[in-house]
């Protein structure tokens, strides 16, 4: 089973490629997509769908997990975190991939033991979990947690 986790933001989404066979983990690829602050919304959200679309048919996984939403305290940051997020499920559904959602401290613990793990935490596990891999950087990492929680959660 290769399933694709991914931590959606409108200026740095992370995704992660892993091979679940049983209990056995393995890491395949990463990234981060990062956009400009500059750029028009628009031309954000078409980058985020196009780099995602492009991961899934490079590597054509067999199922996808996404963290959910959470409400910010700015209602501007949610609801930007929002579109970045449909944007990517988007590009998912029009490969007809069917997407996991959960939640991100049930995702932290899944992978760290705790569900108020920080960033840190979660890094350091996943080069435990998945040694020898590179990891593009911190949201990157995250997506790889979110693809090893839902490898451990099953199939929904």
């Amino acid at each position: 089973m290769i399933i694709l986790g991914l931590d959606p933001s409108l200026s740095c989404t992370g995704w992660g490629v892993i091979r679940s066979d049983g209990s056995r983990l393995t890491h395949i690829a990463n990234g981060q997509i990062k956009t400009s602050t500059k750029a028009p919304m628009a031309e954000r959200l078409a980058l985020l769908h196009s780099e995602i679309a492009r991961v899934i048919d490079e590597h054509s996984p067999n199922r996808a997990a996404c963290e959910e939403v959470f409400v910010n305290e700015n209602p501007q940051s949610t609801l930007k975190l929002a579109q970045a997020r449909g944007s990517i499920l988007a590009a998912c559904g029009g490969a007809e991939l069917s997407v996991n959602e959960h939640a991100a401290r049930l995702v932290k613990k899944a992978v760290v033991g705790t569900g108020g793990a920080d960033k840190a935490q979660v890094a350091a596990m996943i080069k435990v979990l998945l040694p020898g891999a590179k990891v593009a950087g911190a949201d990157a990492a995250d997506a790889l947690a979110v693809a090893i929680a839902d490898a451990h959660l099953g199939n929904k």
